[in-house]
């Protein structure tokens, strides 16, 4: 009995151990947890990410995020710079989910 209580209770917190990346775009710099710029070649990236559709496709920090309406919504809350010298993080949109991942993993604690 308490071996299956323990796996219900493991699959259960399952979820919120997992940080996912539900992000919203704020309008200013002062507002934002990480400044981000988008560049123009997947190599010049220090993390590749892929827009999911529905909240629960987001990864624990692996490039998947997902854009909610309302800033209480999001987990990391961005905003776009015009010049990457002002930016924390230089991202590149990918295609496909499989392409998003971590180019340079020294940056990745911006999103924990």
């Amino acid at each position: 009995m308490s071996k299956r209580l323990v796996i219900i209770s493991f699959f259960f917190f399952i979820p919120y151990l997992s940080k996912s990346q539900k992000v919203f775009s704020v309008e200013y710099a002062s507002q934002a947890d990480v400044k981000v710029y988008v560049v123009e070649y997947a190599n010049q990236a220090d993390l590749n990410v892929y827009k999911v559709n529905y909240s629960n496709q987001t990864g624990s920090n692996n490039g998947k995020w997902f854009f909610v309406d309302y800033v209480n919504q999001a987990e990391k809350k961005i905003f776009f710079t015009d010049y990457a010298n002002q930016a924390d993080i230089k991202i590149y949109f990918v295609e496909f989910s499989n392409q998003a991942k971590w180019n340079r993993k020294e940056k990745m604690y911006l999103f924990y």
